[in-house]
């Protein structure tokens, strides 16, 4: 009897395991839906303790460094100009309405400084160098980025169109900017570049003859040689060097990961590309130097 009820267990134990290696037959169900691809709203509500202020987006640019086609007016409240146009699309994707988004001020050069900041993210047509990235965070790129000149009509290198052209010119920029970084790394002229606290005091450097050409980023460059700068001129864009614009977060901010998924759902359905052919295709015709 014994052996009967050992040989019975034996035989219980065998069809079991070989009922657990048997897969179950295909009938083209699925047994579980995947998870749903997460959203920048999802990934800000779960992250809404993260924010500068609960309930709200708080975006910071630096008021005095304000001008078209970036913001429209000296105003990034009202949604006009590339980057006030993106900070309220990131916003919105994000769960923010435009009533939620405040804007502070902050310096351009204060921005990147490593410490604490009183803004979630800021936009100021600040581009992403291995340098800044030690101190602060970036987001995937909003808009690439190339360096133009512009210098005064008349001007010995108005028409110039090789960089061998313009290596004997005085250029001058904003300290801190990527611009000057540019001079010194791909134009390395024979002469060193006069470099100023701001734009406008370049520009008035550019007016007295201290400097025969100003090097800014392409859509700045444009604005300030055809609207903003009498007699102005506009020589050409330089090639692209990988240069790119990001929206700035504190030092290791969890909220990187929502920006990037609301520019990754504006770049998918085009919205970017709108933006940036509304506010910036003008700057795209400009001759390239060679």
């Amino acid at each position: 009897m014994g052996k009967w009820i050992l040989t019975l267990a034996a035989m219980t134990l065998l069809a079991a395991a070989c009922a657990e290696e048997t897969p179950p037959a295909d009938n083209g169900t699925p047994t579980g839906s995947p998870a749903e691809e997460q959203t920048a709203a999802d990934c800000a509500a779960a992250k809404d303790a993260d924010f500068f202020e609960s309930g709200s987006l708080t975006v910071g640019t630096d008021m005095d460094f304000m001008f078209p086609p970036w913001i429209l007016k000296r105003d990034p409240t009202s949604g006009k100009g590339f980057e006030s146009a993106v900070a309220y699309e990131v916003a919105s994707r994000m769960g923010f309405s435009e009533t939620s988004v405040n804007w502070v001020s902050v310096p351009f050069n204060r921005s990147y400084a490593p410490g604490p900041k009183d803004f979630d993210f800021d936009i100021n047509n600040i581009s992403v160098t291995e340098e800044r990235d030690k101190a602060v965070d970036f987001s995937d790129s909003y808009y690439d980025l190339t360096q133009a000149l512009m210098v005064l009509k008349g001007s010995p290198i108005e028409h110039a169109t090789t960089m061998a052209e313009i290596k004997d010119a005085i250029f001058g920029a904003q300290i801190g900017t990527t611009s000057l970084t540019f001079i010194n790394t791909v134009i390395q002229p024979t002469k060193d570049p006069k470099v100023f606290d701001s734009t406008s005091d370049a520009k008035a450097a550019l007016r007295n003859g201290t400097v025969d050409g100003l090097v800014l980023d392409l859509p700045t460059a444009y604005f300030e040689a055809y609207i903003n700068t009498p007699n102005g001129a506009l020589v050409g864009q330089f090639p692209s060097a990988g240069e790119y614009l990001g929206l700035l977060f504190e030092d290791g901010s969890p909220l990187v990961d929502c920006a990037n998924l609301a520019l990754a759902e504006m770049t998918a359905d085009g919205t970017l590309k709108q933006l940036q052919d509304k506010w910036l295709a003008d700057y795209l015709a400009v001759p390239v130097f060679h």
